[in-house]
């Protein structure tokens, strides 16, 4: 589905963001990928979606060269920015002005997810909310039915109960013949939504595992559950001490994605070498 081979980016030839990194995605997934701010966790995507040029190597989706953004490429790909700037149209203006670049676009979903969201479809979209806007870009980024979906901060902006709306409307949408990926810092927005997870840090990917072969590995437990047992990692958080353990046996369990992740950028050779 996704195939980036020994890309390096840079904004400056001072700082690189990326160099020789590779990584393979494949369709059937939702990811999840977080990093650092500054990282390049958006950077990494507009590669993906030929936004960006890189300074070296390469990026393919569905075998096509992401740089060269031709049709038929353009038609398989939605992507969701962190900023939006929506034109001063209503949503049936925006559909039929939009909705033709893509052959499996649904109105009748988009109409309905947008009811389901509670957005009111009569008012210009520019006059909308910066919450209800996301709204209708995601709504519409569904309904494009397109085989990738690229989202970078998709909760910015959505309340609570648009943000469990949100959980259910990507659940929904994934099929064996979508890729859907999506870059957060609110790690808890995707509990129980992504089942890979990717982590970006010091220009490489670190971590590129489903949840499932990472609790084959480890286990995220309290520190009461680590009586006699060494912890690979540990930190406060609000509800006490939290260790990363290695599993024995077979795996159980939650991923805390937020305990990962700091071990990770921490550079704990005990979790890294596990999870390799």
């Amino acid at each position: 589905m996704i195939e980036i081979t020994n890309l390096s980016f840079g904004y400056s030839k001072k700082r690189m963001l990326f160099k020789d990194l590779n990584l393979q995605l494949q369709r059937g997934h939702i990811y999840g990928l977080l990093g650092k701010n500054g990282a390049g966790k958006s950077t990494l995507l507009k590669n993906i979606a030929g936004l960006v040029l890189p300074k070296a190597g390469f990026c393919k989706v569905n075998g096509q060269r992401s740089a060269q953004r031709v049709p038929s490429f353009l038609q398989e790909l939605f992507f969701i920015p962190e900023d939006l700037y929506l034109p001063q149209v209503s949503a049936a203006q925006f559909v039929k002005g939009t909705g033709h670049f893509y052959p499996r676009f649904d109105e009748k979903q988009f109409y309905q997810m947008l009811s389901d969201f509670e957005v009111d479809v009569h008012s210009a979209l520019s006059k909308l909310s910066f919450g209800q806007q996301k709204k209708v870009l995601i709504a519409f980024g569904l309904a494009t039915n397109t085989s990738l979906l690229i989202m970078d901060e998709p909760t910015n902006g959505l309340d609570i109960p648009s943000k469990i709306q949100f959980r259910k409307v990507i659940a929904a949408a994934l099929t064996e013949e979508r890729c859907i990926i999506i870059s957060t810092h609110q790690v808890r927005d995707l509990d129980s939504l992504i089942d890979t997870l990717l982590v970006l840090d010091q220009q490489q990917i670190m971590l590129n595992k489903s949840l499932d072969d990472i609790l084959e590995k480890i286990q995220f437990v309290s520190a009461s559950q680590t009586e006699n047992l060494e912890p690979l990692y540990q930190e406060a958080q609000t509800m006490g001490i939290n260790s990363i353990i290695a599993t024995e046996g077979e795996g159980y369990g939650k991923v805390d994605m937020e305990l990962l992740f700091n071990a990770i950028i921490s550079k704990n050779s005990s979790v890294l070498t596990l999870l390799k």
